[in-house]
């Protein structure tokens, strides 16, 4: 019988967070599986609990190709952690909610024994998000960094008293130019993150699309775009930038941007897969996640009428 490797994504800094991965890992020994901790939280787990120690350690112990889910404890940006970890698997990601309300995490902590039985039991759906792939080529045209963002790539500037002045360009064609304090290029799933609070448009993660919005930008035409997923979003360094830019992907991985700079964002060949295993309608989501007020909506009886 294959061996079943399940990663356990966890931070070791809240007492709450610790007990649940002891748990979780001690059901899925309990079960047959091989619970797998990433080297990182490996180390930072065991200094506080020995019963750590023995787990096995991913890229160590246990192949990172061969992980068949993970189960993350915490918030939306652990579970970006956890995406970054299963990436070259293509394993999907389970949340568990661990004091946040997150878009991405869909299990309480009450229901972690209920979700561990269905892990094991697979019993449940995968659901594939857009990802993108991201490129920097230098002012000569070479292909300098590559990367991915689940949420979104910002082209920011590094300096915060001067400004980065880009071009914008879409499938090939220059679309404006102007001054900025930056560019996200979102995702559905990131169109609640940095392009909301930017002031872009929230985008049911069932739309397939992608979301360009300036930041503070010096212009007219500044406004939020959707595109199309097929598109190619490119934001260029103009030479007569005062200083550098950033690139930052999903506020973990980044890269200098100098003057004439070229930063290109397409749909990834590679979505991530979330697993889920309560359907739940995305307008719940953002009712509880903004706390807005539904008082007095008398849709309840006639949902299931035409």
């Amino acid at each position: 019988m294959n061996e079943r490797w399940i990663l356990v994504v966890a931070h070791a800094g809240r007492v709450e967070t610790v007990e649940a991965a002891r748990r979780v890992t001690d059901a899925l020994r309990g079960a047959g599986a091989r619970p797998v901790l990433a080297p990182d939280d490996h180390d930072a787990l065991s200094a506080v609990d020995p019963f750590f120690a023995d787990v096995d350690v991913l890229g160590v112990s246990a192949d990172p190709t061969a992980l068949e889910l993970a189960i993350v404890l915490g918030g939306d940006g652990t579970i970006l952690r956890a995406a970054e970890l299963v990436r070259d698997s293509g394993a999907p990601v389970l949340g568990i909610n661990m004091g946040h309300v997150g878009f991405l995490a869909e299990i309480d902590p009450d229901d972690m024994d209920d979700a561990v039985r269905r892990v094991i039991a697979r019993d449940y759906d995968v659901e594939e998000r857009l990802a993108l792939s991201v490129r920097v080529k230098d002012a000569a045209g070479d292909v300098v960094y590559e990367t991915w963002a689940l949420n979104e790539a910002t082209v920011e500037k590094a300096s915060r008293e001067r400004m980065i002045e880009v071009v914008l360009e879409i499938d090939g064609r220059p679309l404006s130019s102007f001054g900025c304090d930056g560019m996200v290029v979102s995702t559905p799933t990131g169109s609640t993150a940095y392009n909301f609070s930017a002031g872009g448009p929230v985008i049911w993660p069932t739309v397939e699309a992608i979301a360009v919005v300036p930041l503070s930008a010096h212009a007219l035409f500044a406004k939020p775009l959707v595109v199309s997923p097929d598109a190619a979003v490119a934001i260029e360094m103009l030479e007569r930038t005062d200083g550098s830019g950033i690139l930052w992907c999903d506020g973990r991985r980044s890269h200098e941007l100098p003057p004439g700079a070229r930063v290109v964002v397409r749909r990834s060949s590679r979505p991530v897969r979330l697993a889920r295993l309560h359907p739940t309608a995305f307008t719940n989501r953002l009712v509880r996640k903004f706390q807005l007020p539904v008082e007095g909506w008398r849709g309840q009886d006639r949902r299931n009428q035409p």
